[in-house]
Order: structure tokens, then sequence, then C-alpha cells
């Protein structure tokens, strides 16, 4: 930083140069990110300075994300949910997790979760210093719930299902690991980060949520198909003594006790994930899910044209496809200026169909992956 400032307009070309060389979303086939909708970004400036961390000093934005918390939890089947608005998935299912362990089950706990799970839970085995044991999935890629039940111990305090997987957009048999949570009487967390605002609005009905009686706590990111502003996440517990286990004394704040992992929190984003959601309601996103699975159907129906299959059929609006040698593949479109990813086990090509993507952009990648899988 200089002695002296300098003026506004030369850093606003300098912030413009910068922004430049960011990638356009029109060109992106990677992220659960997208445009967030213009009255979120309205929002978000209206509420720019107030701060959850201390919501004494700002009550109504703290209303609003309590608001925000019930309208999740109607969504996802119970408007009596407890929770807060989070910096995304990674920190709801640190959060959901800590919450569990801290019951004081075990002095030596594990948690069981999927192979397919969120690269989260490896930071979780780190952070918390808790067992992670990694169920293996069956030829869908969903989680089977046999090897779930046979990694289950004395020890174990917690259950994780994934309801949209980040790398196959599959959804776990929830029911089935509910049942095993109930039988079992332990902790059921359901990471729904990208499928909480997909799955409710498919044309088949998947039993995922607060409906089953063992689903103790969700992750649902407003700020991915929920169109909202960069960061905002929700965690979300049926029963509010889970919420309890996550206090901190805050003797000199205008409250004496914060649940969030953050202290400092921004009510931006409590403001714009209301703001969205009031305005698109449920009709607007079953419209927009709609559009991501009519070009998430038309994305399998080219391919097939040129001799490439997807791992399984697309269950949400994620496509993993076969296409031979994947690195070489995703190499030379992202040369052709396409952003593509990978997954793990197996090797294949990834695509996130978003609501950024328009017909025509769909069209000319396909064009261009039609000449790459046929050259190779």
């Amino acid at each position: 930083m200089r002695d002296k400032g300098e003026n506004e307009q030369d850093i606003l070309e300098q912030l413009s140069a910068y922004r430049a060389r960011d990638i356009s979303y029109d060109r992106v086939l990677s992220a659960m990110c997208t445009h967030p909708h213009p009255i979120a970004v309205k929002a978000h400036e209206m509420f720019m300075e107030a701060n959850l961390g201390d919501p004494g000093l700002f009550p109504g934005t703290h209303e609003l994300e309590h608001e925000v918390v019930a309208m999740l939890g109607r969504m996802l089947g119970d408007p009596g949910v407890h929770g807060y608005i989070t910096t995304g998935g990674t920190e709801s299912n640190i959060q959901a997790i800590r919450a569990a362990r801290n019951s004081g089950i075990s002095d030596n706990p594990n948690i069981v979760v999927s192979e397919s799970a969120h690269f989260s839970f490896d930071k979780i085995a780190d952070l918390l210093r808790v067992d992670v044991r990694k169920a293996e999935l069956d030829e869908e890629f969903k989680v089977d719930p046999a090897s779930v039940e046979a990694q289950i111990d004395d020890n174990t305090v917690a259950l994780v299902g994934i309801a949209g997987t980040t790398e196959f957009g599959q959804i776990d048999p929830i029911r089935e690991l509910s049942d095993i949570a109930v039988d079992r009487g332990i902790f059921l967390h359901v990471d729904a980060a990208f499928g909480a605002f997909v799955i409710p609005f498919l044309d088949k009905t998947y039993d995922f949520d607060f409906r089953l009686p063992g689903v103790s706590s969700m992750t649902s990111d407003p700020h991915k198909m929920g169109l909202c502003t960069i960061p905002a996440g929700g965690l979300l517990f049926r029963d509010r003594s889970h919420l309890h286990e996550l206090r901190t004394h805050t003797p000199y704040l205008t409250i004496d006790t914060q649940y969030s992992l953050s202290g400092t929190r921004s009510g931006a984003v409590a403001a714009a994930a209301y703001a969205v959601m009031q305005h698109m309601g449920m009709n607007g996103y079953r419209n927009t899910v709609e559009y991501c699975m009519k070009l998430t159907r038309r994305l399998v129906e080219r391919v097939r044209e040129f001799g490439v299959e997807p791992l399984i059929d697309p269950v949400m609006n994620v496509v993993v496809l076969d296409v031979g040698d994947t690195l070489k593949v995703r190499e030379i479109m992202a040369q052709k200026g396409w952003y593509t990813s990978i997954t793990r086990s197996p090797l294949a090509l990834r695509l996130v169909i978003m609501p950024h993507l328009s017909e025509k952009r769909l069209e000319e990648f396909l064009d261009d992956l039609e000449l790459v899988c046929r050259e190779l």
C-alpha cells in the first residue's frame, strides 16, 4: 500500500483489468455456482455493512436470517428447523459433524460417509480429529447401505448421505440411511449443498429430507442453484439441542452466545437469499430446474449420436461422460475455451449444466466436443 492513495478512476480501471481475466460463466461447465439473480444483487448491496455475528446491532437482518432458515426448512420438509446462514457447504458440513461429535457419545468418534462424499469431509477429518470412514458405492455411484452398516461401531457419532453428489449428481438412498440411523440411534446428516434447490423440483420424487424421521441435519446452498450471491450456505437442524452443541460464549457482543463457525458474518447474503427465494417462489425454481434438465437431456441425446455414453443416466443437471482419454479431451476442450472437470474414480468428463448456459452455447460446446472425440 502506498503512502498516498490513488484516485478512484485509476483504481476502477485496474479492477476492470483484473476482472477481465476471470472466466465468463457462459463457457463454464464445471462450476456449481452461477450468476446471482439481479434481485439478490440488489438486496446484497442494501445490507453490505450488516454483521450477523453481532445480531443485536442488526435485529432486522437477524430476522431475515430466521425467515430464510424457515423457508429452507419448508422446502426441505420441516418449517420448524433451527440453523443459520453459513459461508457454504464446507462450513455447514463441518458444523453438522462438530455438533454430532460434541454430543459426547464417544471419546474416539468416527463418522461414515460415502466414497463419493465432497472433499470437505477430508477437511473435517483433519480439523475435528474425527475418523472418516468411507463406504463403498453401488454400480450407479450411490452409497451401498450394507457397506455403511458394516462400518458402524460403538464410536460412530454420525452417518452422512449425499443428496446430489458433486461428481455424479447422484442421490444416495437416504431413506435406507434414515432407517439405519433410527434403528441404531445415530445422527444422520444429509449434504444437499447442490441438491436442495434441484431435487424438490425434479419430475421424479425422491425421499431425501426432513420428511424422513432419521434425518438430523441438512446442508443447503442458496448460492448454487438457489441463485443467491456468494457466499450463502444453509445449515439446518431438526432438533435445537444439536445447535446448542455449537455454543460459544461471547460476553462482549450484544449477544452472549454464538453458534456459528465464523465470528463476523455477512448479513448481505441473508438478505440476498431472502429476496431471491421470495421473488422466485417454488414455481420459479421449478422453471429453472426444468430449463437445466432440458439442456441436460439434449446433451445426452447429442453425445450419444457421436458414440459417447454417460456413466449413468443423469439424475439431475450433472452429466458424467466416458470420452476415452478423459484428460486429453479435457485439455483440448480447454484450449478451445471450454472449462470442464473430471471425476476421481472412474476417471470421466464431468459437466454441470447451470442456468448460465444457453441453448446456443451448449450446441457450440457439443460441436467442439464431437470434433475432439472423433479425432481421438
